[in-house]
């Protein structure tokens, strides 16, 4: 039985134009295969709606999961809420029980639930609010679409939030073998292993240490012992230690 699978959706400008770094999908991808849901596309777009809305359309189609990142705070150019209602043809409105963790939580800080800060309690008709346990402004779930922030420490604590309600399979293990011969030389006995063992996945990743070049070959799959019987054909074929 296939795991089911996933693709994450980076909103915003800044991640574009270079000024920030994404850390959510390295994030995501780790989590994802921790609990067996694989992690099959991933997108970036910018702060459009009408961009937002057909990257959400497209990807919520042809994976289980979609997860996006950024475009829920408080500012003007936080639109992935109003996004993800139009991708769905819903309402969208600022909910009950949204305002009121906004609210406690604000109260708690001695500031004040201002109507900026207030466009982080609007969610689309229907959705599952998502705990931020952080900074409050909850993330929300509509149907196989989770909605979550771009602060990376928010959005992993949304993660934690979210991934027990969530169905995965068979965890996605790994093993890699670092040798010091460049990919020309072992490129044959890797792809014949590769036949060999279709069941798994092998990738080929190069370093230049020292003005030496070097290889980090990685071995992926879901069978432990199948994972061991081909890093030992491997380390036999081409060398390295394991790490």
């Amino acid at each position: 039985m296939q795991n089911p699978t996933a693709s994450i959706l980076i909103i915003g400008d800044e991640i574009l134009s270079g000024r920030t770094r994404d850390a959510n999908m390295h994030y995501l991808a780790g989590e994802l295969s921790r609990i067996g849901i694989d992690l099959v596309e991933a997108r970036f777009v910018s702060d459009r709606h009408e961009a937002i809305v057909q990257a959400v359309n497209a990807l919520r189609r042809t994976t289980d999961n979609l997860f996006t990142s950024g475009g829920i705070g408080p500012t003007h150019d936080d639109i992935t809420a109003d996004a993800v209602a139009a991708a769905f043809g819903l309402p969208i409105s600022v909910r009950a029980d949204a305002r009121a963790l906004l609210q406690a939580h604000y109260d708690r800080s001695g500031v004040e639930l201002n109507e900026a800060r207030l466009r982080m309690a609007r969610i689309p008709e229907g959705a599952m609010l998502i705990d931020n346990p952080i900074s409050a402004a909850p993330g929300f779930t509509l149907e196989n679409v989770h909605v979550m922030a771009g602060v990376p420490t928010i959005f992993q604590a949304m993660v934690a939030s979210l991934l027990p309600r969530l169905t995965g399979g068979r965890p996605l293990l790994s093993q890699t073998l670092r040798v010091m011969r460049g990919e020309g030389v072992i490129a044959e006995p890797l792809r014949a292993l590769a036949e060999e063992f279709s069941d798994l996945s092998f990738g080929s990743y190069p370093f230049v240490q020292d003005g030496v070049y070097g290889t980090n070959l990685v071995v992926r799959g879901q069978d432990a012992a199948r994972l061991d019987a081909a890093m030992l054909r491997l380390a036999a074929l081409v060398g390295g230690a394991a790490a």
